[in-house]
This record gives C-alpha cells, sequence and structure tokens, in this order.
C-alpha cells in the first residue's frame, strides 16, 4: 500500500511538472505574438501631412559673376584716373591714360626714318632706271663694235647693284612700317579704355604712379557686372554628388536672415578644395541683383534644393529606427519604427521618401492618424543602442 500511495505521489509530480512546462511554452508563445506593451520613457505624435522640402546645407561667399580687371599693356607714369570706385561705366569709356610723350616720340622718329627711306627708295629707283639705259645703249653698241666686252659686263653688273640696291630700300622701308605699327600701337595703350559696362569696384593704382608692364600688367582697376552676382558655395563631397547644374537654391545673409534669395546652380567645379582634412567642392550658383541688395564679399547660408512634396504624410526623422536596405523600394529607403496600436507598441516597416532636417515623407506603411513612438532626450541613445532609434 504504501507503494502504491509512493508511486501516485510521483505522477502528481511528473504531471504537475508538465503541466508548468506546457503553461511556460504558452506564455513565451503568447509573448512572441504580442506587442510589446508600452515602454516608459517615449512620446507619442500622430502621423500628419505636411510640406517638406529636402535641401543640401552649404556656407558660401558672393562675388560678381563677370568682372576683369583693368590694367595697364605699356611700362609708364599714370598721368590722369578718370574713374572712382563706385562709378558706372560703359564699355569703351576712358579710364586712365600713361603718360604718352616717350611713345609719341618713337612715333615720330618711325614716321621720320620712314620718309628718308622712301626718299632713299626713289633715288634709288632712278640710279636703276638709268642703268638700265646704259645697259640697252652698250648692247647696240658691242654689236658695232663701237664700245668694248668689259665696258659692257660693267653695265650689266651696274645693273644688278641697283636692283638690289632697290630691294634693299624696300625691305628696310617694311621693316620701318612694322616698327612704327608697334609704336602706334603702344601709343595707343596710354589711353585705357573699359572694356566692359559694369561699376569700377577696386582702384588698386594712383594719379602719378609709375607702372610697369615689363613683366606683368599692372592692374588699375576693377570693374563688376553687379547685376548678376554668384554665391560660391562649398558643399562636403558626401553632398556634392547630388547636386547638378539647373538645382533650384536659396540663400540667406547675415545682414538679411529673414530674406531668401532664389537661386539656380550654374556650376560643381571639379577640383576640390581640402581645409583642415575636410574635402569641399565649390559650387557655383547664380542670382539676379538688380536691386543691389547683394554686395561683393557677403557670407551665405545656401540650401540646395533636392526635392519637394506638398501636403505629403509625414513623421519626426528621430521616429526613425532602424534601417532596412533589404526592403528598399524603387526611389525610397526602408526604415523601422515603432507604432501605438492601443496599449501596446509594434515594430513596422515603412518607406521614406524625402528627408529634411526634422521630418521624413512617409511614401507606404503608416496612415495618417496613427501615433508613432517617439524617444525622448534622456531615451535615445539607450534606444538607438537596441536598435530601435
Amino acid at each position: 500500500m504504501e507503494n502504491t500511495g509512493f508511486a501516485d505521489m510521483n505522477k502528481r509530480w511528473i504531471a504537475a511538472i508538465v503541466l508548468l512546462a506546457l503553461a511556460g511554452a504558452g506564455l513565451a508563445l503568447w509573448q512572441r505574438d504580442t506587442p510589446a506593451a508600452l515602454p516608459a520613457g517615449l512620446a507619442f505624435e500622430p502621423v500628419t501631412r505636411r510640406d517638406l522640402t529636402e535641401t543640401v546645407t552649404a556656407q558660401g561667399k558672393l562675388e560678381p559673376k563677370s568682372y576683369v580687371d583693368v590694367g595697364a599693356q605699356v611700362s609708364g607714369q599714370l598721368s590722369r584716373l578718370h574713374v572712382e570706385i563706385g562709378d558706372v561705366v560703359e564699355k569703351g569709356q576712358l579710364i586712365a591714360e600713361i603718360d604718352p610723350r616717350i611713345f609719341a616720340t618713337r612715333v615720330a622718329s618711325g614716321q621720320a626714318r620712314i620718309a628718308s627711306l622712301t626718299a632713299q627708295l626713289a633715288q634709288q629707283q632712278a640710279v636703276l632706271q638709268n642703268s638700265r639705259l646704259i645697259l640697252e645703249r652698250n648692247r647696240g653698241l658691242i654689236a658695232e663694235q663701237a664700245t668694248s666686252q668689259e665696258q659692257l659686263e660693267q653695265s650689266e653688273a651696274d645693273l644688278r647693284v641697283a636692283e638690289a640696291a632697290v630691294k634693299s630700300i624696300a625691305a628696310q622701308i617694311e621693316e620701318a612700317r612694322s616698327t612704327l605699327s608697334g609704336d602706334q600701337t603702344n601709343l595707343g595703350y596710354t589711353k585705357i579704355y573699359a572694356p566692359m559696362a559694369g561699376t569700377v569696384v577696386t582702384q588698386t593704382s594712383r594719379e602719378g604712379q609709375t607702372l610697369n608692364a615689363n613683366q606683368m600688367a599692372p592692374v588699375i582697376v576693377q570693374i563688376a557686372d553687379l547685376d548678376t552676382m554668384t554665391v560660391r558655395a562649398q558643399v562636403a563631397e558626401a553632398d556634392v554628388m547630388r547636386i547638378r547644374p539647373g538645382t533650384a537654391a536659396e540663400f540667406t545673409t547675415l545682414g538679411a536672415l529673414d530674406r531668401r534669395w532664389q537661386a539656380t546652380v550654374r556650376q560643381v567645379l571639379p577640383s576640390p578644395e581640402v581645409l583642415n582634412e575636410v574635402v569641399l567642392y565649390n559650387v557655383l550658383v547664380d542670382v539676379d541683383n538688380r536691386d543691389r541688395q547683394l554686395m561683393n564679399g557677403m557670407s551665405t547660408q545656401v540650401f540646395f534644393i533636392l526635392g519637394e512634396a506638398r501636403n505629403t504624410l509625414a513623421v519626426p526623422t528621430s521616429a526613425l529606427g532602424q534601417r532596412r536596405p533589404d526592403q528598399d523600394q524603387p526611389g525610397t529607403q526602408a526604415y523601422e519604427l515603432r507604432v501605438r496600436e492601443g496599449e501596446t507598441l509594434a515594430t513596422r516597416v515603412v518607406q521614406v521618401g524625402l528627408l529634411s532636417r526634422q521630418f521624413a515623407q512617409v511614401r507606404s506603411g503608416l496612415v495618417e492618424g496613427e501615433q508613432i513612438a517617439i524617444p525622448r532626450p534622456a531615451e535615445t541613445k539607450a534606444a538607438r543602442r537596441r536598435g530601435f532609434f
């Protein structure tokens, strides 16, 4: 009887263990299939519609799109300067004058030399004509044996000498004319004219200053067309591949933070600048400046507009969790985020389009009004370590 009681007790223990194991397995399955309960440290915001703009931000400087350094092509003293900084000039307007006396003297000397050579040429042509007459007469006399063979040969030699002298003087005249042409050109360079219409923005030379153009052209003034300005923006190498000529842009200046100028990318320069081991590319952005509000050298903050969406579903970017590139769709990127379902949280994969600094466009995976979890600042680092955000 005692053995029978002991056996019944063992059966009861075994049955209890089996029931506990089944209960544990059932609880595990229920917890796996049931969304997580609401944890502490989360805030919730509804999925809303808003206008979104995806941008790349860069710093830049303003400069005139078109400008020219007006310099001297000849050396000499700057005798007259007809413009000042800020003057508006027309193309072809007289800007400055260099003392022309040395160049005028060279022109006069060249003209006198040509006149002298021209007279010598006329004289030598007369000698040539006489030599021809003498040769013809001696040829007639030699036929009648009225002159010697030596006289005939001498007249032939004199003719050749006269012809050579005429050619030599003619060549000297061409050389003198060429020199005179260069001297006249240099004399013309003593008057300096504006090569383009615009505004005088800098002046680096003054009246009375001696300019030396032997090694490089000294700059007198700089003329710029201020109707169109260019922002030279420095874009990080991580973003420059997303910018193309024709990309829309807008920018602000330190003096007018409440105004945004609309502009267009003209060119992305291929050669980078490396500053403190940071690779930056210069992007040129043109903007209309007929109201003259923009000035050379102003600092700007540029926003390159990569895409825009109106009245689209959006969530805060802080709600985005782990990237799921294996579930990307054409034109979108897949992210995990957590959605409130009653009093529990469910992890869901959504397709994201545009990304601004604060919001992300949701192409699919959410509907308007759904509550999404956003970590509070104290929870953000811990949540990211867990892979949720």
